[in-house]
C-alpha cells in the first residue's frame, strides 16, 4: 500500500472495487476563483478513479465555502459572501 488511503468505511470496499462500478466525488471549495495546488490531490484520486473504470464526480462546494477554515489553522480563512462565492464557484466550474 502507498498509503493513499488511510481509513475505509468497509473492508469489502477493496473486493467491491474488482467486482462493480464504484464512484467517488471530492469536493473543492469556491474561496478563489481558481483552483490551488492543495486541490491537486483529490483531482489526481478522481482521475485514478476514472482510469480504474470507476466515476468520479468534482464538486464545487456552495454551502462549505461559507464556513471558517476547518484545517486546524490559528487564523480562520475570511467568510465570503454569497455573490462572491458564487462569482468564483462560476470561474471554477
Amino acid at each position: 500500500a502507498r498509503g493513499l488511503v488511510q481509513d475505509v468505511t468497509s473492508e469489502a470496499l477493496g473486493s467491491a472495487s474488482g467486482q462493480r462500478r464504484l464512484a467517488a466525488y471530492c469536493g473543492f471549495d469556491p474561496t478563489a476563483d481558481s483552483l490551488h495546488l492543495g486541490n491537486l490531490l483529490g483531482i489526481i484520486v478522481l482521475a485514478w478513479f476514472v482510469r480504474c473504470g470507476h466515476g468520479a464526480v468534482g464538486l464545487v462546494g456552495g454551502a462549505t465555502g461559507r464556513v471558517g477554515d476547518p484545517s486546524g489553522k490559528s487564523a480562520e480563512r475570511p467568510t465570503l459572501g454569497v455573490e462572491e462565492l458564487e462569482r468564483n464557484a462560476a470561474a471554477i466550474g
